[in-house]
């Protein structure tokens, strides 16, 4: 793809999602329109983007094609890109405000998402009607090198929208998952509180503290989950993969969800669906030679991490 076919993207605000977003869509050869009113922000522009290239070099995630950036302080009046990444403060009266600008002045093929990591678009742009090409989408930070986005519809945001979106961002490096509806905290951010909400308990009840908790996602789930995320690692941990898992350690789990004022009901229904799921990704008779890779591949992941953790060359 040349420069002159690759769509455009604008990105609003040039902090480090914003930058880190710029540095992505110029390094895979979109021409970029930053808008940062700041002046001392937009002086460190080029500096900032120098960084998250050095990154993505360090992650072996440069592509190295050429496109222009244009710095402004405001969006221009007439303005026709394929995508709008708003990444500014987290308040929903300023995002509020530039939605409704936004929705005034772009086309109806231009697609305005925002980088929120915790206001939903129905909040944003409340009316149903004007929703057909908003949504959220929200990175992991740094996104410059954790390629994931979530992309968030909001009851209004037309389906093929969402899919354009989702190959605009895989398009320069991303892994896009498309949430099947408008949720409080999205994925990631509800899987992760998840985690946060049992550690404070622990941590409460005087079962660990929080530097030994650390530990033990650190040096236990971090690496498997690093490579393989909670369904697959416990196919890969149990002989008869993720039923006999459900099978054994459901109940465990049911009672520490319920001892803790949780609803847990793992039905045979959705543990099926779960195990469906699975076997299509790694086929029963392939479940040794995975089980034999994820083994190797922690062993390279924990000494990469051990050489980076005691300041060695990697």
């Amino acid at each position: 793809m040349t420069t002159t076919e690759a769509p455009t993207v604008t990105i609003l605000g040039a902090g480090p999602i914003g930058l880190s977003f710029a540095a992505i869509f110029l390094d895979t050869g979109r021409n970029v329109t930053l808008i940062e009113p700041d002046p001392t922000r937009r002086a460190e522009v080029e500096a900032g983007i120098a960084r998250y290239r050095e990154a993505m070099d360090l992650a072996g995630l440069r592509v190295g094609r050429a496109a222009a950036l244009d710095l402004r302080p405001a969006l221009p009046d007439a303005t026709a890109p394929a995508l709008v990444i708003e990444c500014g403060p987290e308040r929903l009266d300023a995002k509020q405000a530039i939605f409704a600008d936004l929705l005034a002045r772009t086309g109806p093929e231009t697609l305005l998402a925002t980088a929120s990591s915790a206001i939903p678009m129905s909040q944003i742009v409340p009316e149903p009607a004007a929703q057909a090409r908003c949504l959220v989408a929200h990175p992991v930070n740094p996104p410059s090198v954790l390629r994931l986005i979530e992309l968030v519809p909001a009851p209004g945001t037309r389906a093929e929208h969402l899919t354009r979106a989702a190959a605009l961002f895989e398009g320069v490096g991303f892994r896009a998952v498309t949430l099947g509806a408008e949720i409080e905290g999205f994925v990631l951010n509800r899987l992760q509180g998840a985690l946060l909400r049992e550690a404070y308990r622990l941590v409460e009840d005087g079962i660990l503290g929080p530097g030994e908790i650390d530990d033990v996602v650190r040096l236990g789930l971090g690496p498997r989950w690093a490579l393989s995320g909670p369904f697959e690692t416990a196919d890969l941990n149990t002989p008869g993969g993720i039923t006999a898992h459900a099978a054994r350690m459901g109940p465990a789990y049911k009672r520490m969800g319920e001892a803790r004022g949780e609803r847990v009901d793992w039905s045979p229904a959705l543990v099926e669906r779960v195990a469906a799921d699975r076997r299509a990704r790694v086929p029963e008779a392939d479940i040794p030679a995975r089980v034999a890779w994820r083994a190797e591949a922690v062993a390279r992941l924990v000494a990469a991490r051990d050489r980076i953790a005691g300041g060695g060359d990697e």
